[in-house]
């Protein structure tokens, strides 16, 4: 006697048996339904989640080319003397803290260095982690050129506010520009 025929013979038999199966088979489609639908479902939310991240990130360029203007302005600091283009690097510069939401502790220009025509600005001041990149971000990617040339960072010194991201973090910066000399 064949296996499928020992089967069927066990089946029509028992129609307890054959009951018991058939559910087994129905909840094991359903339970296949249920995840192909709830894996659907993650990826959707995925898909939107990322929309809305482009979203946010165009909206953010966007805002940002409002704010800066288009990039079609000077390359180098603009000024009739070296001392002027200082004082318009450190203008610059701490109107990109203010709006990222930091303090401005202390800075220092310095005109007189090793090339000429080169603008230096040392800068403290404090501010939280989504500030410092937006700093960073405003002060590379906007007109005049502008270089990070150093940067020291100091987190927050409590344990409490450093161990859930929280607090201002103490910032040194060297910010460089060049300066053409003046305009003809």
């Amino acid at each position: 006697m064949s296996v499928s025929t020992k089967i069927e013979r066990a089946l029509t038999a028992s129609p307890t048996i054959a009951a018991a199966l058939y559910a087994a088979v129905i909840v094991m489609l359903l339970v296949t339904a249920w995840a192909a639908a709830a894996d659907l479902y993650g990826r959707a939310s995925a898909a939107s989640d990322t929309a809305s991240l482009l979203d946010q990130l165009r909206g953010r360029k966007a805002v940002a080319a409002a704010e800066n203007g288009p990039m079609n302005g000077s390359p180098f600091l603009d000024g009739p003397s070296v001392t002027v283009a200082g004082a318009a690097l450190l203008q610059r510069v701490s109107t990109a803290v203010g709006n990222a939401g930091g303090t401005v502790q202390s800075s220092q220009v310095e005109v007189a260095g090793n090339r000429a025509g080169a603008v230096r600005l040392v800068m403290s001041a404090e501010l939280d982690l989504n500030g410092l990149q937006r700093l960073l971000y405003d002060l590379e990617a906007g007109m005049p050129f502008l270089f990070v040339d150093q940067l020291d960072v100091q987190a927050p010194q409590a344990v409490g506010t450093a161990a859930t991201g929280v607090g201002r973090m103490h910032v040194q910066l060297a910010v460089a520009g060049e300066w053409r000399g003046a305009a003809k």
